[in-house]
């Protein structure tokens, strides 16, 4: 960040710690956007929970790019800025999709909701969950999209309770997958498709009327594919040290 023209060094640093507390500000508001969507779930109105998922993954997809471009560490040391994302995380790509699963009956038996619950605990605490080459280690608990082509393909309750069971188990699985704000080219790559991809759903959720919606729906699920491919190719499975 360059020095503004005939500010003085006082100021630069006031705007440089506000900037910082900002960053801060966003990465907490995904909690209130979170609550957002489990409010929409329990009022009976799904397609408004999915829009307040997307928004809060939206805010997650940004959050760490201006983190780091505000120098938050450096400005607002109070806050440790990964232990709060990771809070906001836990809650908008666990507990708010498996509510809304749970609570809206799309999965069978409901006591399968609670395996990702533990599993991602696990895989949120462990310290090895990102990578030293910048990849998530394991499923990185995406349970919102998993809730989210649930609903746009209508995905009968056992088949979603089939795959929330095998995804927790490959929470375990030491598979890495792209973490896309932690690489360069690809990153920029998956980013541009993220976006798409993102608008793509938006539209589905806005205007159910939509000529070939389904159609669409099974069509947007080429970037969810792509990330999963991507990241066996570039990522594949862990090497320790000595294997």
């Amino acid at each position: 960040m360059s020095r503004a023209e005939g500010a003085t060094p006082a100021e630069v640093e006031g705007t440089r710690r506000t900037l910082a507390w900002g960053v801060h500000l966003l990465t907490a508001s995904g909690a209130a956007v979170g609550l957002a969507a489990l409010l929409e779930t329990a009022r009976g109105a799904p397609r408004a929970a999915l829009l307040w998922m997307l928004v809060a993954l939206v805010i997650d997809s940004v959050d760490g790019t201006l983190a780091r471009r505000a120098e938050v560490e450096r400005w607002a040391p109070r806050i440790d800025g990964r232990r709060l994302d990771d809070i906001v995380d836990y809650l908008n790509y666990v507990i708010v999709p498996l509510f809304f699963l749970a609570w809206s009956l799309r999965v069978e038996p409901l006591w399968v909701a609670a395996l990702p619950v533990l599993a991602s605990a696990y895989g949120f605490a462990q310290t090895e969950a990102k990578t030293e080459d910048g990849y998530f280690l394991g499923f990185p608990s995406y349970w919102n999209v998993v809730a989210l082509y649930a609903f746009l393909l209508d995905v009968s309750a056992p088949v979603t309770a089939a795959w929330l069971v095998g995804l927790s188990v490959g929470v375990f699985v030491p598979l890495k997958y792209l973490y896309p704000s932690q690489m360069a080219a690809w990153g920029r790559v998956m980013n541009a498709g993220a976006a798409v991809w993102i608008l793509a759903v938006t539209a589905l959720l806005l205007w159910p009327e939509l000529p070939g919606h389904r159609a669409w729906a099974w069509l947007t699920l080429a970037y969810p594919a792509a990330y999963v491919t991507l990241s066996f190719w570039l990522g594949g499975a862990l090497r320790r040290r000595g294997s």
